[in-house]
């Protein structure tokens, strides 16, 4: 999934050059990019599908020259995540009634990708025998608001894989701590790996609306008919997530809890979380950033720029050509609402 707009990720995250698309970490690869080649080395290159929006097409196709333009898939409108998932389980299913599929963002950053690659590797092998729902959950260290937890149940388990007790989406900080101290919540990795049949039994159980706007196109999907019929789906379908849509509801939801240097990179902070930092817990994306008698803060500038920060705990700066961010770090949550606060005084001049 390759077609959000980043808005956390502001101001170095445009909509005409979302988050996705950028280097974010230095490596000499987009986020995009890392996470096609990753996984190229668990599956055909021919069996990824990039869905993205239909604006971003001709950048995913310079990042990824390789894809084939059936592989690049074109949403008509942002819809969320339930809509993207639905289209693709009826599409793949049209391709092999029996596909298992793995269902990805595009802006996760894995340190240990071997085990990564073993990791879903039983998954796959679990989704395929089994009629689940299986996500990957990953061990929490802060209280989080903004991934989804997952209690699961220790006695009811089957190779490591463990049967889901509540799936609570972005819980506010005081739920999240009581997950965190409890010991038993997973984070949500975002990561789902299931059969096709199953989750479009499960949309029809518990998110009908979305997935009559896509079960009607077994003629038209994997044809010259196909995009016409989606772009009439879209304009009939609602915006939601596949977590709200589905997963909080199921009764046949499974987690497989895994370790494998995970960080969805979604945020200036979760950035900073994963970056080296000084004596003082300060990061820099900037070599020529000098920090004085501050602590936990964090800089991004061009690299000919000096930035000094001087007295601060907790900051972000972020020094673009055209927009200078200063606010707390931990501010996540606050960023959409900056964004959108921006966007109603001067438009998309800075967006």
């Amino acid at each position: 999934m390759a077609g959000g707009m980043g808005t956390r990720f502001w101001p170095q995250s445009r909509e005409n050059m979302p988050k996705q698309f950028l280097d974010i970490l230095g490596t000499g690869q987009s986020l995009l990019q890392s996470t096609y080649q990753r996984f190229s080395q668990l599956v055909p290159e021919e069996n990824i599908y990039i869905v993205t929006n239909i604006d971003y097409i001709d950048l995913v196709q310079q990042q990824l020259p390789t894809a084939k333009p059936h592989q690049i898939i074109g949403e008509p409108a942002r819809r969320n995540t339930a809509p993207c998932v639905a289209y693709m389980a009826h599409k793949l299913r049209n391709l092999n009634p029996n596909a298992t599929f793995i269902v990805a963002p595009s802006d996760h950053h894995i340190i240990d990708e071997q085990n990564f690659q073993e990791i879903l590797q039983k998954a796959l092998s679990f989704a395929t025998n089994n009629d689940v729902l299986l996500t990957l959950g990953i061990q929490p260290n802060i209280p989080h608001t903004g991934y989804g937890y997952i209690q699961f149940d220790e006695e009811i388990q089957q190779d490591g894989v463990y049967k889901v007790k509540t799936f609570t989406e972005k819980p506010d900080l005081a739920l999240a701590r009581q997950f965190l101290e409890s010991g038993d919540f997973l984070w949500n990795s975002g990561l789902f790996i299931w059969n096709a049949n199953t989750i479009i039994e499960a949309f029809e159980k518990y998110a009908p609306k979305i997935n009559e706007c896509f079960e009607d196109g077994s003629h038209s999907y994997n044809t010259a008919n196909e995009s016409k019929f989606i772009a009439n789906a879209y304009s009939q379908t609602i915006s939601k997530s596949i977590d709200y849509a589905v997963m909080e509801y199921a009764d046949n939801v499974y987690v497989l809890p895994a370790n494998f240097g995970w960080n969805d990179i979604g945020t200036w902070y979760s950035l900073w979380n994963l970056l080296p930092h000084d004596t003082l817990e300060n990061a820099s994306l900037n070599h020529n950033a000098f920090f004085n008698h501050t602590n936990n803060s964090f800089v991004v500038a061009p690299k000919k720029k000096l930035v000094v920060a001087v007295d601060l705990d907790g900051y972000c700066i972020v020094d673009t050509d055209d927009v200078l961010l200063i606010c707390k770090i931990q501010d996540d949550e606050k960023f959409r609402e900056i964004y959108h606060n921006v966007q109603q005084k001067n438009g998309k001049k800075y967006l």
